[in-house]
């Protein structure tokens, strides 16, 4: 296990079980995780919580942003114990290498587990466009990609299917 990784792990730990936790504390930790982590995702999970731990960190934050920023906690604590059990069994096994509609799906943040109607994937993808689109802040390339995604996902729903 990765020295760094148990550190992080303990000082969320500790974050976690006190009565009143820093949050501020919490952002700080949580912004070293997202920027130098080697799991990705542990950076996601801590890039995701980044947001509601600065709000939970100011002074006059109410009791439903303390509760969504413990959860948030709770989410990166979970991440870091699933990359710090023990592993028993097939350790040196790959994971299964996604195909590309998986990889579509996962960028665009849908369920990999079931059919998925056109209103579904349009609604995701405008989601994430909004976010990522160039004259809203984001980057061309992100906005390219989840526009590829949402193409091929579209574009797979429109072909007949085979029998």
């Amino acid at each position: 296990m990765n020295r760094r990784l148990a550190e992080w792990k303990l000082e969320f730990d500790r974050i976690w079980s006190a009565h009143a936790p820093d949050y501020g504390e919490a952002v700080t930790l949580a912004q070293l995780i997202a920027d130098c982590a080697e799991d990705e995702a542990l950076r996601q999970a801590a890039a995701q919580a980044l947001p509601i731990l600065r709000c939970a960190a100011q002074d006059s934050t109410d009791h439903a942003t303390c509760v969504a920023a413990r959860r948030r906690i709770s989410v990166i604590r979970e991440v870091m114990a699933a990359l710090t059990a023990p592993q028993f069994g097939r350790r040196s096994a790959l994971p299964k290498s996604l195909t590309p509609e998986e990889r579509s799906r996962q960028l665009l943040g849908l369920p990999l587990d079931r059919r998925l109607s056109e209103s579904e994937i349009h609604r995701a993808y405008k989601l994430l466009a909004k976010r990522t689109h160039p004259d809203a802040g984001g980057s061309e390339e992100a906005f390219l990609r989840i526009s590829a995604a949402h193409e091929a996902l579209m574009k797979e729903r429109r072909m007949p299917p085979r029998h």
